[in-house]
C-alpha cells in the first residue's frame, strides 16, 4: 500500500512539473502538419518545402527535457541576399535542455561561433560573431566566404572580430536570420524588419514574412526560448524591477561604443570599418542604479509570468528605434554552466509532453492588435495555439476587405494597410470552434 501511495505521489508531482515548467510546457509543437516555407531571389511568391516546421515533440524526465525539431521555422525564410548561396535546411536536433538551470560561480564561460541557444521553435541561436575578423600580418580580413582562413580555424577568438547584425545585414531575410551551411538562425532580436520603429532593412517589402514574435513594449514579452546554460531568454520588454513591479520597461544593453578613432593591430576606424563594425568596439558599463539595464551577459535576475518565484533571464537588446543592439541577445558571456547538448537518442523512461486542447478558446490566447489607432499595418499576435486561426479585416458595412492567417507556431499575421482608408474597422479572428472580433482605427 506504502509502494502504491509513494509511486502515485511520483506520478502525482511529474504530472505538475510538466504543467508548470517552461522547459519543457513553453515550445511551439507542430500539431497541424505546418511546413517551412521559403523565398527565392526574384520570387515573391513563397515555395512551400515538404520539412515539417516548429518542434516536432517533447519528452522529459525528473533532469532534462528532450525537444526535437528541425531547426525550421513556421514563418517564410529567406531569401539571402549578399552572395549567401545557402537555404534553410533541417537539422533534426534533439536537444537535451536542464530543467533546472545553475548559476556558474567560477570564472564565466565565453560564448562561441554557432549554436549557443535555441528559440521555442527549435530554431538556433547564435552569438553576435559570423567567423569573420582582422588579420594584423595581411592588413585584410579573414575567415567567412571570399576571405583566407584565419589562423587556428574560422571561430577562433581573433584581437578584432567581425558583428554581424551590422555588416551581414544584407544577407538577413524579413525575420533578421540566416543559414550557415543550412542552419537557420537569429543572431539577434526574432521579429521581422519592417516592425522596427526606423526600419533599417527593405527585405520585407518585396519578401514579406514576420517572424517568431512582435515587440509590444505594452506588455512583458513572451519567453522565446533558452540559451545553453539553460537559462530563459525573453524578447525586449519586462517589468522595470526585478521583483515584478513596475511599469513595463525596455530592457537595455549596458554595452557601448568605445570613443576609439584607431584600433591597435587593427584596421583605423572609419569608412568599410566603422565604429561598430567589430564586437570589440564596444566596453561594459554597468548602470547600478537603473534597474532596467542589464549585466554583464546581457541578463539580470527578473520575475516573470512563466516563472513567478524569479530567475535569471536575458533579453533580446534593441534601442529606442527597436533595432538590435550589442551583445543581442546573450554574451559575450554565459551567466550559467553551459548544460545543454543534442543528443541522437531520448533515453527510456521519459515521458512525452501533450499539449492540452480540451480547453481552447480564444478567450485564452491572450490576442493582441497593435498599433491602435494604425496607420500602415496591424499586427495580430496571440499565444502558442493548437491550430491556425482565419484573420478578416471587415469594414463598417460587413465587407471583408482583407483575409490572412495565424499559422500554428508562427503566433503573428501582419495586415498591410496601405490601400484601407481611413475610418473604423473590425478585425475578427476565428478558430474552428469559436470566433473574437476587435475594433480598429485606420488613421493616416
Amino acid at each position: 500500500m506504502k509502494k502504491a501511495l509513494l509511486l502515485l505521489l511520483l506520478s502525482t508531482h511529474c504530472i505538475l512539473f510538466a504543467q508548470t515548467n517552461p522547459a519543457i510546457t513553453s515550445w511551439l509543437q507542430n500539431t497541424t502538419g505546418i511546413t517551412g516555407r521559403h523565398y527565392v531571389s526574384g520570387n515573391p511568391t513563397p515555395i512551400i518545402d515538404a520539412v515539417a516546421a516548429n518542434v516536432q515533440s517533447v519528452q522529459y524526465n525528473t533532469t532534462y527535457s528532450y525537444v526535437s525539431a528541425t531547426g525550421i521555422p513556421a514563418y517564410i525564410t529567406g531569401p539571402f541576399q549578399g552572395g549567401n548561396p545557402s537555404l534553410a535546411t533541417a537539422q533534426n536536433k534533439i536537444f537535451r535542455i536542464p530543467l533546472t538551470a545553475t548559476q556558474n560561480t567560477g570564472t564565466a564561460t565565453a560564448t562561441t561561433g554557432g549554436n549557443i541557444g535555441v528559440f521555442i521553435n527549435g530554431v538556433a541561436l547564435f552569438d553576435y560573431r559570423d567567423g569573420v575578423a582582422w588579420n594584423n600580418t595581411t592588413n585584410a580580413l579573414c575567415g567567412g566566404p571570399g576571405n583566407p582562413p584565419c589562423a587556428g580555424g574560422p571561430m577562433t577568438t581573433q584581437a578584432w572580430n567581425r558583428d554581424a547584425i551590422p555588416a551581414e545585414r544584407d544577407g538577413f531575410d524579413c525575420a533578421k536570420a540566416h543559414p550557415a551551411m543550412g542552419n537557420y538562425h537569429h543572431h539577434q532580436n526574432p521579429s521581422a524588419f519592417n516592425l522596427d520603429l526606423q526600419v533599417v532593412s527593405t527585405i520585407c517589402d518585396a519578401y514579406p514574412s514576420d517572424g517568431l514574435y512582435v515587440i509590444n513594449p505594452t506588455v512583458h514579452s513572451p519567453l522565446l526560448g533558452f540559451a545553453y546554460d539553460g537559462f530563459p531568454i525573453y524578447g525586449a520588454y519586462g517589468y522595470t524591477n526585478v521583483d515584478g513591479t513596475g511599469a513595463i520597461a525596455r530592457m537595455k544593453s549596458s554595452y557601448q561604443l568605445r570613443t576609439n578613432t584607431s584600433r591597435t593591430n587593427g584596421p583605423a576606424v572609419g569608412g568599410t570599418y566603422f565604429n561598430g563594425y567589430f564586437r570589440e568596439d564596444y566596453e561594459y558599463a554597468a548602470h547600478s542604479t537603473d534597474p532596467t539595464y542589464l549585466d554583464v551577459h546581457n541578463g539580470r535576475f527578473c520575475i516573470t509570468p512563466e516563472y513567478p518565484v524569479g530567475i535569471y533571464c536575458y533579453f533580446t537588446t534593441v534601442d529606442a528605434n527597436h533595432n538590435s543592439a550589442y551583445p543581442y541577445v546573450v554574451g559575450p558571456t554565459f551567466y550559467g554552466n553551459v548544460a545543454v547538448t543534442t543528443v541522437t537518442s531520448v533515453p527510456a523512461g521519459t515521458t512525452t509532453f501533450v499539449l492540452a486542447n480540451a480547453d481552447f478558446n480564444l478567450s485564452n490566447l491572450n490576442i493582441k492588435i497593435y498599433p491602435n489607432p494604425a496607420q500602415d499595418f496591424i499586427a495580430i499576435q496571440s499565444d502558442m495555439i493548437e491550430d491556425n486561426l482565419d484573420v478578416s479585416l471587415i469594414d463598417e458595412l460587413g465587407k471583408v476587405i482583407q483575409t490572412n492567417k495565424i499559422l500554428q507556431g508562427s503566433t503573428l499575421s501582419i495586415i498591410d494597410l496601405t490601400t484601407v482608408y481611413n475610418g473604423i474597422y473590425f478585425v475578427k479572428i476565428a478558430s474552428g470552434k469559436d470566433d473574437k472580433t476587435f475594433k480598429i482605427i485606420v488613421t493616416k
